[in-house]
């Protein structure tokens, strides 16, 4: 009876690491290719053009193991044939953004505007202004904050990853529009 047990505990094993080893591969997440559209894009609505032919961002972080389940993950496939990230809402959005930006410029390097680490615009100090300019602040940065929080979603939607990753397509803009105001 010993003998049949070991056999069952084989096969339970190995389903086990089976079921894992599928969901590692299932949930990569495509930090680059979110760097090189969160780049083109920032650009964009900043004024800014990046330069031509530049090299795309690398981590570098990634050990040879996952590397080689990138290379034959089908999401790093999906992801590598997106080269350009657009649909009718995302190029409205970039308009839209674009124009505020002209807008929330001259705030920006007064300090009344700061971008988070979360992607999103919160207000600097504001102390010393009057109601109508901290109204106006609020109104422009409420404003921008949806419009990113639509992008982060459509962007995500065109690289088909999980809506629930949006958070990190948010994190990784954040740092774009960060590098865009300095």
């Amino acid at each position: 009876m010993h003998r049949k047990r070991a056999p069952l505990k084989l096969v339970f094993l190995f389903s086990v690491l089976f079921i894992f080893a599928c969901v590692t591969i299932n949930i990569y997440f495509p930090a680059e290719k979110v760097e090189s559209v969160a780049d083109k894009i920032v650009h964009e609505i900043r004024g800014k053009t990046p330069p031509q032919g530049a090299p795309a961002k690398t981590g570098g972080k990634h050990s040879g193991i996952e590397k080689a389940l990138q290379i034959f993950s089908p999401a790093v496939a999906q992801a590598a044939e997106v080269t350009d990230v657009s649909n009718p809402t995302i190029r409205a959005l970039k308009k839209r953004m674009r124009k505020r930006y002209a807008q929330m410029k001259p705030y920006y390097t007064k300090g009344l505007f700061k971008e988070g680490d979360d992607g999103y615009v919160a207000l600097g100090n504001a102390g010393g202004l009057n109601l109508k300019t901290r109204r106006l602040l609020n109104a422009l940065a409420e404003a921008e904050n949806k419009d990113r929080q639509t992008l982060y979603s459509e962007v995500a939607k065109a690289l088909k990853i999980s809506p629930d990753q949006v958070d990190k397509v948010a994190t990784i803009f954040a740092k774009q529009w960060q590098q865009s105001v300095r």
